[in-house]
């Protein structure tokens, strides 16, 4: 089994900054990619931020300059800076990782969500 678990979402005002953070945990041999995803009401789930082993990033053009994604390897944690934040940034932000486990099968895993309320 396999745990990913988000903290540091909030409410905070318009240009505000949050920062969160997903630890995985559990039978995990190696992890590939880690990322963010979001959703908002009525609208389907959307990727925010990527990072790969190799340190490759991806990031939603509606996030560039204002986000960014770091990883530590060690403590098998992905972090998401959010600056300047917007109230259209307003969703349940989850947590991301595609890995290989102890059991020699790849896998994709979430996190339960941590919701982000940006106020105008």
């Amino acid at each position: 089994q396999v745990q990913l678990v988000e903290s540091g979402g909030g409410l905070v005002q318009a240009g505000g900054s949050l920062r969160l953070s997903c630890v995985a945990s559990g039978s995990i041999f190696t992890i590939v990619a880690m990322g963010w995803y979001r959703q908002a009401p009525g609208k389907e789930r959307e990727l925010v931020a990527t990072i790969n082993a190799g340190g490759g990033l991806n990031y939603a053009d509606s996030v560039k300059g204002r986000f960014t994604i770091s990883r530590d390897n060690a403590k098998n944690t992905v972090y998401l800076q959010m600056n300047s934040l917007k109230p259209e940034d307003t969703a349940v932000y989850y947590c991301n990782s595609y890995l290989y486990t102890d059991s020699r099968t790849w896998d994709t895993y979430w996190g339960q969500g941590t919701q982000v309320t940006v106020s105008s």
